[in-house]
């Protein structure tokens, strides 16, 4: 039999005239909550599945010190979408290749914006770079000098020169310092080598201000407000000296091939080449994109394929064979070479798979409230696309926790944003720009170290110890210690 509800018990009583005076007031009580929760459910948006949450932090607690592999862990008992509190700002993380996909093609104008936080108002002179500035007219006007200026692949194909200039040891420092060598620095001691994990580490930080007013004191606590205000007056006199001597100095190169980022720029804005005002903060927060994005990611991209080779010597070998066969006896890698190297391109996918230069994608912002996987989400929701745990996904990949470059032979699934379950540089509107000049960098400057050298650990790291692969959480995810590797020349 069916069980009846307050309001009907209230109507038999009521039918059969038993009146038990003093019981009345609580059935009418009971019935008006009844209906009052019946009507405020009915209004409740159906939320994705979320862990329980404490008061004021919410679910802050939860990220861990890695949180693309807390995330991972949540979703194997909440599912690929789950709803996050941290401190009152509510957060989505994907961690599906189909739910990538929906946010990524289905809905992606809603995606398409970012949230204003603490670390990116006061790095990126308020959000004016490519990355982080939000969805609109700018952004677009950007975006396209970006494209066309500065990434495109005949760019990439003109900073040839630096690369060869560059490619000459924790080895961590010498990918970075060969990574910045497209802004020729200008100061002579090194410092821009450090800024770009700072500046990393700061963005990925979870500054408690941003989540609730009462979350402050964790900023001080932790560090993170003296280290911000510290970082920006480093960036910011260091681009200062960049610009004004891009300015001023009488370059010796006046070669239209031989010119850096800021040399673009800087004839951009001087000849009103531009649809919009570039301000000089302007110039500096995009510099400041190309400056950080392009040192750290291809630096750290090259450090991970670097440690999985040194630990997997036959594979190193089978590329070392590859490239020396196609050089054979050239004094220079070229473009057309690194074309052949059709292992070598494997063995870069296989550890942009592992080892996603973003393993948690900057975060984006809902426009307007939609239906996402069968839930409500709500406008001004954040969200992140957990990369790292989809391109571990024991559904979508054999092994995936081994280093299998074969893999990618003869397999068309590409890391262009097209198939949802390789997105090391993002999908959608918001798909990393840089993607093309990121690959040409890596692709040159690894077929160069495995031609001219052959590579082991030093001694102190030789003894069959296992090579220390942790990471540090920060935008990109880099080693937590320096790979160190002893080059030998390598004869012919």
């Amino acid at each position: 039999m069916a069980s009846l509800n307050a309001t009907a018990i209230l109507h038999l009583l009521l039918l059969y005239k038993i009146t038990f005076t003093p019981l009345l007031p609580l059935l009418f009580l009971f019935s008006f909550l009844y209906v009052f929760k019946c009507i405020r459910s009915s209004g409740k948006p159906n939320l994705p599945p979320s862990p329980p949450k404490l008061p004021i932090i919410g679910n802050l607690h939860q990220l861990g010190s890695l949180p693309h592999r807390s995330f991972q862990a949540l979703s194997k008992k909440y599912g690929p979408v789950m709803f996050f509190y941290f401190g009152h700002a509510p957060t989505l993380v994907v961690s599906s290749a189909d739910m990538a996909r929906e946010m990524m093609k289905t809905h992606d104008f809603v995606f398409e914006n970012r949230p204003k936080a603490t670390a990116t108002n006061s790095l990126l002179y308020g959000c004016t770079d490519l990355v982080f500035s939000s969805y609109g007219e700018y952004w677009r006007q950007v975006r396209k000098i970006c494209v066309l200026e500065l990434l495109s692949l005949k760019r990439v194909q003109s900073f040839q020169y630096t690369r060869e200039e560059g490619v000459s040891i924790s080895l961590s420092e010498l990918l970075i310092e060969n990574s910045n060598n497209i802004f020729r620095e200008v100061d002579g001691k090194g410092k821009s080598s450090e800024l770009p994990r700072k500046v990393m580490v700061l963005l990925a930080a979870f500054f408690g201000e941003d989540f609730s007013p009462f979350l402050c004191w964790i900023d001080i606590l932790m560090g993170f407000k003296p280290s911000l205000k510290s970082t920006c007056g480093e960036l910011d006199a260091f681009l200062d000296q960049v610009v004004e001597e891009h300015k001023t100095m009488k370059r010796e190169y006046e070669h239209p091939n031989r010119k850096d980022f800021v040399d673009i720029l800087l004839q951009l804005q001087k000849n009103g080449m531009l649809d919009f005002e570039l301000s000089h903060d302007n110039l500096k927060a995009i510099l400041l994109d190309m400056f950080v994005g392009g040192s750290d990611t291809t630096s750290t991209t090259l450090e991970w394929v670097m440690a999985e080779l040194i630990r997997n010597p036959s594979i190193m070998k089978r590329a070392q064979e590859e490239v020396r066969r196609v050089v054979i006896n050239n004094s220079k890698i070229d473009v057309n070479d690194i074309n052949q190297m059709d292992y070598l391109k494997c063995i870069l996918k296989e550890s942009l798979r592992l080892h996603p230069p973003v393993p948690l994608s900057v975060p984006q912002e809902t426009s307007k409230s939609l239906k996402f996987g069968g839930y409500d989400i709500l406008p001004k929701t954040r969200v992140f696309v957990n990369v790292w745990a989809i391109q571990r996904d024991h559904k979508l990949w054999d092994r995936p926790e081994e280093f299998i470059p074969e893999r990618f032979t003869n397999n068309p699934v590409d890391f262009i944003g097209q198939n949802f379950e390789f997105i090391p540089f993002g999908g959608g509107t918001r798909g990393c720009p840089g993607l093309t000049f990121d690959i040409a960098v890596v692709e040159y400057v690894l077929a160069n170290l495995l031609c001219w050298f052959d590579w082991r650990l030093p001694t102190i790291n030789a003894q069959g110890e296992e090579l220390d692969m942790t990471e540090v959480n920060a935008i990109t995810a880099f080693r937590k210690n320096p790979l160190y590797l002893v080059p030998i020349l390598h004869s012919s």
